[in-house]
């Protein structure tokens, strides 16, 4: 029996203009100046979690976001879609060029590490 699986097609602009993105379950803060640090477990399961105690080493890492970037992730509330971001974004930094691009970037980023979903 010959099965062919047929390829996903690619997501277009509109599919991800659609989307509405929603922050995975992790720590976050943002520091005086407005950016975000995400705390993220090093290790999804027991033995790296465990082999950082036996270490004494963090079990935890920090991911920094830059001032685009934080400015997204405040907005990914599981209510807002990409376009009301995008619009949001063009307005709060005018002079950005390509930044459609560097959003749908940093969103699919975002999402193969799971930090996003969507």
């Amino acid at each position: 029996m010959n099965k062919t699986r047929e390829k996903p097609r690619p997501l277009t602009v509109e599919d991800m203009l659609s989307f509405i993105p929603e922050k995975a379950e992790y720590e976050w803060e943002t520091d005086e100046q407005g950016l975000v640090h995400i705390k993220v477990p090093k290790f999804e399961g027991k033995l790296g979690t465990t082999l950082c105690q036996v270490l004494q080493k963090d079990e935890m890492f920090t991911a920094n976001l830059d001032v685009v970037g934080s400015f997204v992730w405040k907005q990914c509330d599981g209510r807002t879609s990409v376009k009301e971001i995008l619009d949001r974004l063009q307005k709060k930094f005018p002079d950005e060029e390509h930044i459609d691009q560097r959003l749908f970037l940093f969103l699919r980023q975002m999402r193969q590490l799971r930090y996003l979903l969507f």
